[in-house]
């Protein structure tokens, strides 16, 4: 069964049609990659889903509840936000707070949980993203990647049905994705429901259920990782694929 099912998503900016009807369902438990050239659509698209840009129009259903995109109001928004997580590319931290800070804040404040209570939750997960020794660090104390673990450890914190990310690693450099990359790869092992926007396609091979391949607002092609990159139908796809395989 769906946990998310997306139906008819078109999104403009001025002229420009960004999302021109995208379908998409995920069942629990997917790891969907997201992947295509730059001004595909596919920030556009997970921002949509996470009403970080509004719609214009299509529909989402959630736990069983359907939404209008482009109609869905605050309370709609939040009552869906607190089920899902969102990782961007450049981790959003707060600077002036520590990582254990980082992790808990959402939890005190948004949620209303004890201080003592949330920072045994928020040692969990930086222990669960393999930094228990950072707790007391501030982002400018931290790499690039592990200040992106610290994002996915804040993620984690608040139980989500489904995390969405935002090429994570695209701001890091290559001897720093890989620290990322190998978290991200446990938390599909363990069960997590992702939709990841990546041009990591190594990790779209090897840890994604499913890949997608936007092109131009709308999907090129849609198959399991296996069959996706083992025979290609789009040629758009075939091109691409062997483009950034050679960089």
């Amino acid at each position: 069964m769906a946990i998310l099912k997306v139906k008819g998503i078109r999104k403009s900016f001025g002229d420009n049609e960004v999302l021109s009807g995208i379908d998409l369902d995920v069942e629990k438990g997917d790891v969907v990659a997201v992947i295509g050239p730059s001004g595909g659509g596919k920030t556009t698209l997970l921002r949509c889903i996470n009403f970080l840009e509004r719609a214009d129009s299509g529909s989402l259903e959630f736990d069983g509840k359907t939404y209008d995109l482009s109609k869905i109001n605050k309370k709609e928004i939040l009552d869906i936000r607190k089920k899902t997580a969102f990782v961007f590319q450049n981790y959003n931290l707060f600077l002036n707070k520590t990582a254990l800070q980082n992790v808990t804040e959402g939890l005190i404040v948004a949620r209303k949980i004890p201080k003592d209570e949330a920072e045994k939750k928020g040692r969990e997960m930086l222990l669960r993203v393999g930094l228990p020794d950072r707790a007391d660090f501030y982002p400018n104390q931290l790499s690039g990647g592990q200040q992106q673990r610290v994002a996915i450890a804040r993620a984690l914190a608040t139980d989500p049905e489904i995390i969405y990310f935002d090429e994570p690693t695209s701001a890091l450099d290559p001897e720093l994705t890989g620290e990322v990359l190998s978290v991200m790869r446990e938390l599909a092992k363990d069960g997590m429901t992702m939709i990841v926007v990546t041009h990591e396609l190594g990790f779209a091979r090897n840890a994604a259920s499913r890949v997608i391949f936007l092109d131009k607002g709308r999907i090129a092609e849609e198959n399991t990782a296996e069959e996706f990159f083992l025979s290609p139908k789009n040629p758009r796809t075939r091109e691409f694929i062997e483009a950034i395989s050679q960089k």
